[in-house]
């Protein structure tokens, strides 16, 4: 009142700008409310194509490298040693990079420390009322599988694992978790053999699938120890070009000195495979757990996250179709 009674036509002209400055905001407040919203709306499937076309694009380039690579240090395939111990700069998993880029969050599901897997698109599965996750090689530790299920309360585990017998105490501690929880001492495989005299029982995964109902699998982890060549192998070869029925795949490779995969156009092929079949990777890890603790070894163990580009699923769609849930 005192700067109106002594300056009445700055105090009306002041008055005037605060006003004509709050209706600016609040209209470029709605404007960018509509812009978010135009760029929501058209960040339907056709943006979230475009998305994954450009990424697309950039793997083709990263594949023609990895030719490129080949040529230096072999020149052929059957030339390349996947560990060399000659001073050459490169291991075998210079050769398959993960340079896919998920188009959704990024995150570290689980433990710190080995047992814990990098996952995408968690935010796009968790409001699920129903989904799936398929868990093979438990051994004991399944903070993993824990935690992906308290992000994501419609989730089922499934769980298989022939040298243990539960989960760990990450899920059989918690009652609703283990209520969601299903275990089964048996191992994946490339053919099914699990009559009463074969110990232990063996599936393959579309064998399971089949058994639990399920058309979809939203999380796949594979830890077996280096049988997931011949496993995933079979179940690629199964669908015979068709989208893979999973939405993304936690992988642990293991290419031991001595195994039959120790052999870069071995390895390079099934590593094609996955490729054809629609699978990028868009993270790795390498386990130096394995590395420090058995020391003088190679590093010859690695995580590495896939996404599925194929299917209808969450990652690649905002309006999937439903799949069969069991």
């Amino acid at each position: 009142m005192v700067l109106y009674a002594r300056h009445p036509r700055f105090t009306v002209a002041l008055l005037i700008l605060i006003f004509i400055s709050l209706v600016m905001f609040a209209s470029d407040s709605a404007s960018f409310s509509s812009v978010r919203s135009m760029a929501f709306s058209k960040s339907g499937d056709a943006a979230l194509a475009e998305v994954f076309a450009l990424e697309e694009t950039h793997y083709e380039e990263i594949v023609q490298r990895r030719q490129q690579l080949i040529k230096k240090w072999g020149p052929t395939p059957e030339k390349v040693d996947p560990f060399p111990s000659h001073g050459e700069f490169y291991t075998l998993w210079d050769f398959f990079l993960p340079s896919f880029r998920c188009p959704h969050r990024v995150e570290r599901i689980g433990i710190m420390g080995d047992g814990g897997k990098w996952v995408c698109g968690l935010e796009r599965i968790a409001p699920k009322r129903q989904c799936n996750i398929y868990s093979f090689g438990v051994n004991g530790e399944s903070s993993f599988e824990a935690d992906l299920m308290k992000a994501a309360p419609g989730c089922q585990v499934y769980g298989y694992d022939f040298s243990v017998r539960s989960f760990g105490p990450e899920i059989e501690q918690d009652r609703d978790l283990k209520s969601r929880s299903h275990f089964f001492s048996y191992a994946l495989g490339p053919e099914d053999k699990h009559s009463a005299a074969d110990d232990p029982k063996m599936y393959t995964l579309r064998t399971l699938m089949d058994r639990n109902g399920h058309d979809f699998i939203d999380i796949l982890k594979v830890d077996i120890e280096g049988n997931e060549f011949d496993s995933l192998s079979t179940f690629i070869d199964s669908f015979h070009g068709e989208p893979l029925p999973f939405g993304q795949l936690q992988l642990e490779v293991h290419v031991f000195p001595g195994s039959a995969w120790n052999d870069f156009p071995k390895f390079l092929g099934w590593w094609e495979k996955l490729e054809a079949a629609g699978l990028r990777p868009f993270f790795s890890e390498p386990n130096l757990v394995y590395v420090n603790l058995v020391r003088g070894v190679r590093p010859d163990l690695i995580e590495y996250s896939f996404i599925n580009i194929r299917g209808d699923h969450e990652l690649v769609s905002n309006q999937p179709s439903s799949p069969r849930s069991g």
